[in-house]
């Protein structure tokens, strides 16, 4: 805390360098929340690649159930002798290897992008196998590669895809020097034809379908992650804004550190002086001036110590109800206004933390209802499960539609100042940062309500309620 004495010039450098330091604290703690933040956008990715095996688990499974239907109604349909002992092996490996698949998942920490190309690989690797025994490059169904191509394309960086693309190259003109040919019943060049093309005409459909399925989910995928990448770089701005005012606290603290030193000496000056002090109406104005050059230097310090401390260090143990009380109080005593209406329907009391910055929080949001509602304001605690709920009402004429949209963004105001904004903007980042929500809303007559929403767990001595 700050130990200063008004009769000291030394006071504003002591106060100048001191709130340096606290502009310093925040601007080093919002960089390494930005940074924070951005590295969370690490385990996105990871999630997206884990949602990708996922689909591909699926894949593999629609392919044992479609092999053993097409081996059956080859086999035993068209009466074209298969190798079904050494199919099935194949079929029984895909099976292990989804088994397997499923258990490693779900104990993988972050899924790679070299472990989506070899589980491709593996899928064309049994892909080959089944071609391999049923007639190699002339079965119909090698239109199937393609589909392992295009996930690739889709799921894989530009070096992984070029090699899953030449392992079906290759395996394809494999096939077309090694395989088993199909032992086909005596039929006429025109059934054998049309069988053929039943084959291609089955394959491609195959194809489009897995396609559009997998694919479409697969760019949902995508989708979910971009939306919560872009969300991130959105927090990352909002970062760089606390920055910046950070930074314009730590210089303002320099600017204004002397000035209220000198006020503050030649107030006492003053106070001591025969003349002024034989005056009682010029006693009375110096007592208010001092009063408000305190309160200057009492907000100055808040300001310190909620950018610069810890939460806990200079906090003291209450409970929500002696919180929210004294907090009425406060701000009742500091604006001289009685129009603040306080409805407290908490419950059970919870013992708590006084948060500095919490209290201004809710300072900022009751400002600005009474700044244009002077004549009402309405403050109601209450609780919600977990949850303490702080509701500020007024009578003004509310947030315009766009306001609403773009709450807690900075520099959107409805007062139409160069700047503003800034109040709501952080506010939501205080709440945001103790874990919860800022909402608002415009009655249907006249007004509107600020509900912030606060987990008691972050709020409790010890996290325990």
């Amino acid at each position: 805390m700050l130990e200063r004495s008004s009769n000291r010039p030394d006071d504003g450098k002591t106060l100048s360098h001191t709130l340096a330091h606290g502009g310093l604290a925040v601007t080093l703690q919002s960089q390494a929340d930005a940074r924070s933040e951005l590295i969370g956008a690490a385990p996105t990715d990871d999630e997206t690649n884990r949602k990708n095996m996922a689909l591909l688990i699926q894949l593999r499974w629609t392919a044992v159930v479609g092999q053993v239907v097409t081996i059956g109604a080859v086999h035993f349909g068209l009466g074209i002798p298969l190798p079904l002992e050494r199919m099935g092996a194949v079929i029984g490996a895909l099976v292990l290897l989804n088994v397997t698949s499923l258990i490693w998942v779900r104990h993988r920490a972050a899924i790679t992008n070299n472990e989506l190309l070899v589980a491709l690989m593996l899928d064309v690797a049994a892909l080959t196998a089944q071609l391999y025994l049923s007639g190699g490059a002339t079965n119909p169904f090698t239109s199937l590669f393609l589909l392992q191509v295009t996930l690739g394309a889709v799921l894989l960086d530009a070096r992984s895809t070029w090699s899953l693309v030449a392992l079906t190259c290759a395996s394809f003109v494999w096939l077309t020097l090694a395989y088993r040919p199909l032992d086909l019943p005596p039929n006429p060049l025109s059934e054998t034809y049309t069988l053929t093309v039943a084959g291609m005409l089955l394959g491609f459909v195959l194809n489009a379908v897995l396609l559009v399925v997998f694919v479409t989910r697969i760019n949902r995928n995508l989708r979910e992650r971009d939306a919560h990448l872009a969300a991130l770089r959105q927090h990352a701005a909002e970062q760089d804004h606390i920055v910046r005012m950070g930074l314009l606290a730590s210089g303002a603290a320099h600017e204004l550190g002397t000035p209220l030193a000198s006020l503050s000496v030649i107030l006492s000056d003053w106070r001591r002086m025969p003349d002024l002090a034989a005056d009682q109406e010029l006693a009375e104005d110096l007592s208010e001036m001092e009063t408000s050059l305190q309160r200057c230097k009492s907000i100055v310090t808040g300001i310190l110590v909620s950018a610069g401390e810890a939460r806990g260090e200079g906090s003291s143990p209450t409970t929500v109800t002696a919180f929210v009380t004294a907090l009425v109080d406060e701000w009742r005593d500091a604006r001289s206004a009685r129009t603040l209406y306080f409805v407290n329907t908490f419950g059970a009391d919870v013992a708590i933390v006084s948060d500095i910055a919490l209290k201004q929080v809710i300072f900022n949001v009751l400002d600005n209802a009474y700044e244009v509602s002077r004549d009402w304001v309405e403050l109601v605690a209450e609780r919600e499960g977990d949850n303490l709920v702080l509701s500020i009402s007024d009578r003004g004429p509310g947030f315009a539609p766009e306001m609403l949209a773009q709450l807690g963004k900075p520099y959107h105001s409805s007062k139409g100042r160069a700047g503003g904004g800034l109040g709501l903007f952080l506010v939501v980042n205080v709440v945001r940062k103790l874990g919860g929500t800022v909402t608002a809303e415009n009655h249907r007559k006249r007004g509107a309500t600020v509900r912030l929403t606060l987990p008691l767990a972050t709020l409790a001595i010890g996290g325990e309620f």
